[in-house]
């Protein structure tokens, strides 16, 4: 396994993503399996959030109880437009973190990321940021993402994907070493249009219904 790289084969993880590989998996259940396999994926990848401790009265007794330590809240960086559906799983777990998004297309043909939207929280420094996309395929967008991400000097970043190919791994890793990748699966590869075999289809048409 690469350095850097964590796959996250929880069994309910990887028993909704077979679910959501289906062709015959309709937009609203793509939908719903998308939203519970980030909160799940979100609790793997927070675990190692700090916790500090605060003075509090159950109904029994006064104790020293764990509260999460940062003073600044995460950001959950959504790469549009599939990255949506990542996003709105892991504010129902963690709903106090702030949003960022950076909108990127592939240009069709050389498959360069283009990108026309970027707004995250002005003082991201000292946050930590999750950036989240279902796919990783050649991770030309993924590396424009966290390219621009890191001009705004946040305290750490990591990256959540559902799928990976080997060659969008190698990408970005290449120019990110210092940036942790999470997914639930490593796939085969990329066929000639860029897609990851065997995949699940363009993750955004199948969420939004729109192919």
């Amino acid at each position: 396994m690469a350095a850097n790289l964590t796959i996250i084969e929880h069994p309910l993880i990887q028993h909704k993503l077979s679910l959501m590989r289906r062709e015959s998996t309709s937009t609203a259940k793509f939908r719903a399996l998308m939203t519970e396999i980030s909160m799940l994926l979100a609790y793997e990848v927070t675990r190692d959030l700090p916790l500090r401790y605060e003075t509090i009265q159950t109904p029994m007794a006064e104790m020293e109880a764990p509260i999460l330590a940062p003073d600044k809240k995460l950001v959950v960086v959504s790469i549009l437009r599939a990255g949506q559906g990542i996003l709105d799983g892991i504010l129902q777990l963690i709903p106090s973190a702030r949003v960022g998004h950076v909108g990127i297309y592939r240009e069709p043909n050389s498959l360069v990321p283009i990108e026309y939207y970027f707004k995250v929280p002005d003082d991201t420094e000292d946050r930590d940021m999750l950036v989240v996309d279902p796919m990783m395929a050649t991770g030309n967008s993924a590396v424009a993402a966290v390219d621009r991400l890191k001009q705004t000097h946040p305290r750490s970043i990591k990256f959540l994907c559902l799928l990976a190919a080997p060659e969008g791994i190698t990408h970005f890793q290449e120019r990110h070493p210092d940036v942790p990748i999470y997914a639930a699966a490593i796939d085969q590869g990329l066929d000639e249009h860029g897609y990851i075999i065997p995949g699940l289809g363009d993750a955004g048409d199948r969420l939004f219904g729109t192919k």
